[in-house]
């Protein structure tokens, strides 16, 4: 079995944390920089993350999602939010970056955001939304497959209140909606699922070859 592999199998969504182990801050840096890299349709990353350390906070928070131990124990919370008024200004924030990345001309690239224009701002805002969370969706799962290869505990969470957690952290005036969020951190001794076995379909049954 390859590397990558065995620390996928080694991987479990944390239950409990240790609360006196933190991150050391090169991992930490390592684990926003592999969400920073993740694909995005179009590139256009329509998110934000929030890197949660302070105690108060995140106490606040904690209610909200459903007083799970792991908002408070953790050494980070991570909190996914996508953009709720995706469209033109953030298409053309994207293509001054683009511009000034690669050293392009902006009207080299209008054919390119005009078509994203074109495909993404007349999408009714339920459907604009909904794929704005899925590009959230993809940051995650790069934090989480990083985060297993540095042996870095994680645990991916759907069980919060969204508007609580818009409310507490000031989203909606931002044009943000909180779509996932995650706790990293190391776990601990007393955590009992670390001992379980993993359990997913057979390859036989989740995959077929066409």
């Amino acid at each position: 079995m390859n590397t990558y592999i065995e620390k996928l199998q080694w991987r479990y969504a944390t239950k409990k944390f240790d609360p006196n182990k933190k991150l050391e801050k090169e991992k930490l840096e390592t684990l926003k920089k592999a969400i920073q890299l993740s694909a995005s349709s179009y590139g256009l990353q329509p998110y934000k993350v929030f890197v949660i350390e302070d105690p108060e906070l995140r106490a606040k928070l904690r209610p909200a999602a459903w007083n799970q131990p792991q908002i408070t124990d953790a050494s980070q919370l991570i909190v996914f939010a996508h953009d709720t008024n995706f469209g033109d200004d953030q298409i053309d924030a994207y293509i001054d970056n683009v511009v000034q990345t690669r050293g392009l001309k902006a009207e080299d690239l209008k054919g390119y955001a005009d078509f994203m224009k074109s495909k993404i701002t007349p999408l009714p805002d339920d459907v604009k939304s909904a794929w704005t969370a899925r590009q959230a969706y993809i940051a995650l799962g790069n934090l989480l497959s990083a985060a297993a290869h540095l042996e870095i505990d994680a645990c991916p969470m759907e069980g919060f209140e969204v508007e609580a957690f818009n409310d507490i952290l000031g989203l909606k005036e931002k044009g943000l909606s909180t779509a996932v969020i995650a706790t990293v951190g190391y776990r601990s001794d007393e955590d009992d699922t670390q001992h379980y076995a993993k359990v997913r379909k057979p390859e036989t049954e989740l995959f077929e070859t066409l």
